[in-house]
């Protein structure tokens, strides 16, 4: 039980020293009887509240920064009308913006009634919410004591990645339709897959002629190809320490798994099949043998709680599960730092061994910042006068980061690796972007 503030004023109007406010009602007792005497038959006809029953119902799966609603019914198994102030605990990070009392109810039941308590929350992490309890508070008529107690009442919603880069699927797949020859403006690559018998023009290659066609007619012909359908794609997300730097308001991680996900998109409607893995120094998520009407479910769920780690990842480790999970030729498609160190210590030694036997690409999330500070140009000298001396060196270090970047990107492209190096918001685009055209170049 708790005194109300209503009680500290009536004592305070009845001449009670503040002294003797004690945190229970006995101490007051002791100096203001009619007090006293009103406390006790409030306590007396406020409804208990440990026998109250409660019955959960909410949404199971939220996207990232998207609404979702938990319900409460609560049923008053008492004899006395409930009269309560009642909260909803749920972790801090599923607090809906600008409204940090939406999880408080006051709630009015009568004996032996029930409620449905509605509470709006909108997820700002990834991974399982789970509800802590329900604490009620439950007053009597007078408002002068307080009975509270805490139920457990579980709940959980599990939060998927928001998928900003959906937006850019339609546009995407235009292009591949293009590439497919879906549509008119058809663009034929150098794939192995057969497509038709042209004319010969000076300049193709003679490796092309089908010569069997040829004598059945009265001109020369040549095979063209399309695109190869049907190819394995492998995406890898590095979650070691540097996917835990953030870029703007969010960790590396959350750029590179938008950018897998739309690429995951794009490449199962081209009809490759998908595959995924996460690595530090450990296995820390695969999504394997989804068909494509399953996929992208699939791998929201398994990236839902996935979260960066900070270790060093073992670059050894990763190359050899890649390896062993991928043994037929593919495109793998690892997502990780251009970070000089990680690169030249862990990432070039084993190239080898994944060039080899993969085609390989390393998409990367850059900082926008970087472009931001080196736009502050001009001298030393010319900075003094202007006292922006701070901005000068700043845009100093920023070349020379972008230089290093430019360095690691340059060694990665001389041994066959293409490299995609963009901010944030552009990662998802350039990286399907990439992929069509190793798609249009049969590269794949």
């Amino acid at each position: 039980m708790a005194l109300t503030g209503r009680t500290a004023l009536l004592a305070a109007l009845g001449s009670l020293p503040v002294a003797l406010l004690e945190p229970s009602w006995l101490g007051v007792a002791a100096v203001n009887s009619p007090l006293a005497v009103a406390m006790m038959c409030d306590y007396a006809l406020a409804a208990p509240v440990k026998k109250l029953r409660f019955t959960r119902s909410c949404d199971t799966h939220v996207r990232q920064g998207e609404m979702a609603e938990t319900n409460l019914q609560l049923t008053n198994t008492s004899s006395r009308p409930l009269r309560a102030l009642l909260r909803d605990a749920w972790p801090p990070s599923n607090a809906v913006p600008r409204a940090t009392d939406a999880a408080r109810h006051r709630v009015d039941v009568p004996a032996g009634g029930t409620r449905e308590l509605h509470t709006q929350l909108r997820p700002t992490r990834r991974g399982e919410a789970v509800a802590h309890s329900v604490t009620v508070r439950s007053y009597g008529p007078l408002g002068l004591i307080s009975r509270q107690a805490t139920h457990r009442v579980p709940g959980s919603l599990h939060v998927l990645p928001p998928f900003h880069s959906r937006r850019l699927l339609a546009a995407k797949t235009a292009r591949l339709r293009e590439l497919d020859g879906r549509t008119s403006a058809l663009g034929r690559g150098e794939g192995t897959e057969f497509d038709s018998l042209r004319r010969y023009v000076p300049g193709d290659d003679t490796r092309s002629i089908d010569w069997r066609a040829t004598a059945r007619r009265s001109e020369v012909a040549v095979r063209t190809w399309r695109p190869e359908r049907d190819r394995r794609v492998l995406i890898v997300l590095d979650t070691g320490r540097t996917s835990a730097g953030r870029v703007g308001d969010a960790p590396r991680l959350d750029a590179a798994m938008d950018a897998a996900l739309l690429l995951a998109a794009l490449a199962s409607r081209a009809g490759d099949r998908v595959d995924l893995l996460a690595f530090d120094r450990e296995l820390r998520a695969q999504v394997r043998g989804k068909a494509a009407p399953q996929l992208l479910p699939a791998l929201v769920d398994g990236l839902a709680s996935l979260e960066p780690h900070l270790v060093e990842t073992d670059a050894r480790g990763l190359a050899a599960e890649i390896l062993r999970s991928t043994p037929r030729r593919a495109l793998v498609v690892l997502l990780t730092t251009l970070d000089t160190t990680p690169v030249e210590e862990g990432l070039l030694p084993v190239l080898g061994r994944l060039t080899d036997r993969h085609t390989l690409l390393v998409a990367s999330v850059a900082d926008p910042r970087l472009a931001e500070m080196a736009a502050a140009r001009g001298t030393v000298e010319m900075a003094a006068a202007r006292g922006t001396v701070e901005k000068v060196y700043q845009a100093a270090a920023a070349h020379k980061a972008q230089a290093e970047r430019d360095r690691t990107a340059g060694l990665l492209r001389r041994r066959g690796v293409t490299v995609v190096d963009a901010p944030p918001a552009d990662l998802a685009s350039a990286l399907a972007d990439a992929y069509l055209s190793a798609k249009a170049a049969g590269k794949l």
